[in-house]
Order: C-alpha cells, then structure tokens, then sequence
C-alpha cells in the first residue's frame, strides 16, 4: 500500500509541480504526517524532491528529474489503452498525436506490460454512436476543438428548429454524446452572458476570431453536462400522462422509452389493483407524439388521461383492429 502510495507522490509531482503537503494528503486520503514520512522515503530513496517554505510553498521535484512508468500494476496496463478514444479524436485532428502519445506511454513500460497493453487493444472496441443511427459528421469539428483549445472566441451560423441564427461564443468545451457532438459555449451579448449547448453538426458556418476569452476558473463541463442533460430530458416530455399498466409493461418501459420515463412512472406508482395494474404518470413530449409510442404497449397500457391522448389512442386502436378483422 506503501509503495503505491509513493508512486502516486512521485507521478504527482512529475505531473503538477509544486504541490503542498496538505493537498498530497486529501488526494491519499491519509495524514499529512504520513505525507511527511513518505517523502522523506522518496529522498531516502533517491528521488531529488524538495521542500519549498513559507505560505506558498509544498514540495517539487528538482527540475529535470524524469521517471519512468514502471509502477503500473497488470491490471493498470490492461485498462491503459481501453481509455483512447481513437475514432473520436481523429475527428478533432488529435488522432496521429493520440497515437504519438500512445507509443510513447507503451515504449515507457516494462516488457511484460507492453505485451499486455497489445493484448488489450485486440480484445476490446469501443463504438460510440448508438443502434440505427450514424455518428455526426461535421468538417468544422476540428477547427471548433482548435478554439477550445486556445481560448479563441468563435461567430457560427446556427440551424434552429426555428430557423437560423448567428451567434458569437466563447468556445468551453466540446461532448461526445452517442455519436453526436455538443458545443458547450458561452454567449456574448452585452450584458448577457449565458452557458448554452449546441449540436455541432448544425453549425452552418464557422468564424474563429482574433479575439481571445478569459475562461471562468469556475466553469465544470462535467457538472454542467450533468445538469443540461437532465433539463434536456425534462423538457423534453412536459406533459404527465395519466396511465394504468401492468407489470409486463413497467419491465418493457425503460428499454423501450429510456431512464427518465421509467423513473417517473415507477416513482409515482400506486398500489396495485386487483388486477395487478397500478396507476401512475407517464410523461410524454406531444399528444401527436404520445399515440404511437403508448400504441407500442397495446394492451398492457390504459390511458386515463389527457382525454385528447384516451381517444387518440382509442381510435388508433379501432382502426387497427378493423384493418384485421
């Protein structure tokens, strides 16, 4: 445990700088005095690291000093080469600099590692783009992930379901979401600064400005994915319809219509009644929309309301069962 602990120390600081001793400890979850003995073991060991004193100091190694990677255990070196994303970053112009990177980190390993690195890559894929739909296509992917980059502020013409617009952005960040790629970006209006998401592959036009942007130190693309993306859903099915179903159509409701909907239906679901049926909301994007989709349980759904859905539904129904008779 020791020894992993001190290789972390090591590559923390090879990678960081200067890192205080209090910082080292939260990211070991152990003492700063357990901190204090493990980097005396590192200068006993060798290793040129050095205390800096006073408010705003902590330790560093002596500039110059590089280690090899050959702490990693055989599990470490299986999962090493599973977190390249090689298709995606061909994508944004990074894919012969992935690959650079890839060999370098492999020459630095020991020879049985480096065999199980190879095999690896051989047994394991990822596709990113979900089932029945291609992966977007957009020639100025490379060029928005060049001003991500680089704090360049961007102009794009944008297509709305409402029509175009033209926007100037500054670029934060870029996500991959099932083979569709979204532009995180900040808007510049005067007096207005909002965190806005775009689908890349609708940018019809692109500028890359002169102008540079100071990013928000605060800005966490993580954490506003998160959040965009559970707004996204919500508003995407407003309405609550009020439905009875059976349990063969609660087990068949998250395959079919996602987390969100089988999340809210099992969340407001009453008691069952006596015929194993229970009451609950489903929620639904338009009534247009709800008819086909709520059709696809047939009978192991009743719709209760909105009235407009119940007859919708029941006509569609009627229809149907005409066509067969």
């Amino acid at each position: 445990m020791r020894a992993s602990r001190l290789l972390t120390i090591l590559l923390t600081l090879q990678t960081r700088g200067l890192v205080t001793a209090t910082e080292l400890a939260e990211q070991l979850e152990v003492s700063v005095r357990t901190v204090y003995r493990d980097v005396e073991a590192l200068g006993a060991a060798g290793v040129p690291v050095y205390a800096e004193r006073g408010p705003a100091g902590g330790y560093r190694l002596l500039e110059g000093f590089r280690t090899r990677i050959n702490g990693l255990t055989q599990d470490e070196a299986d999962a090493l080469f599973l977190t390249g994303l090689p298709g995606p970053a061909a994508e944004l112009g990074l894919g012969a600099v992935v690959a650079s990177a890839q060999l370098k980190v492999q020459a630095g390993l020991p020879a049985e590692l480096r065999d199980r690195v190879g095999r690896a890559q051989l047994r394991f894929h990822l596709d990113a783009p979900g089932w029945h739909r291609e992966a977007d296509r957009s020639p100025e992917l490379a060029r928005i992930a060049g001003a991500v980059w680089t704090d360049r502020r961007i102009r794009v013409r944008y297509r709305r379901w409402a029509g175009e617009v033209t926007r100037d952005l500054e670029p934060y960040g870029l996500v991959l979401k099932a083979g569709a790629w979204y532009l995180v970006a900040r808007t510049v209006r005067e007096g207005e600064h909002r965190d806005r998401t775009y689908r890349v592959v609708r940018i019809e036009e692109l500028d890359v400005l002169d102008e540079m942007f100071e990013r928000d130190p605060s800005f966490d693309l993580p954490a506003y994915w998160r959040a965009w993306s559970q707004d996204f859903v919500e508003q995407l099915r407003p309405i609550l319809a009020d439905v009875l179903v059976t349990e063969d159509a609660r087990a068949m409701v998250r395959h079919l219509f996602g987390a969100h909907v089988a999340d809210t239906v099992e969340a407001s679901a009453g008691e069952p009644l006596p015929d194993g049926r229970v009451r609950a909301d489903f929620p639904i994007e338009t009534i247009e929309v709800a008819v086909p989709e709520l059709l696809r349980l047939g009978p192991q759904i009743e719709i209760l309301g909105p009235p407009e859905l119940r007859a919708r539904v029941a006509a569609e129904a009627r229809a149907t069962a005409a066509r067969y008779a």
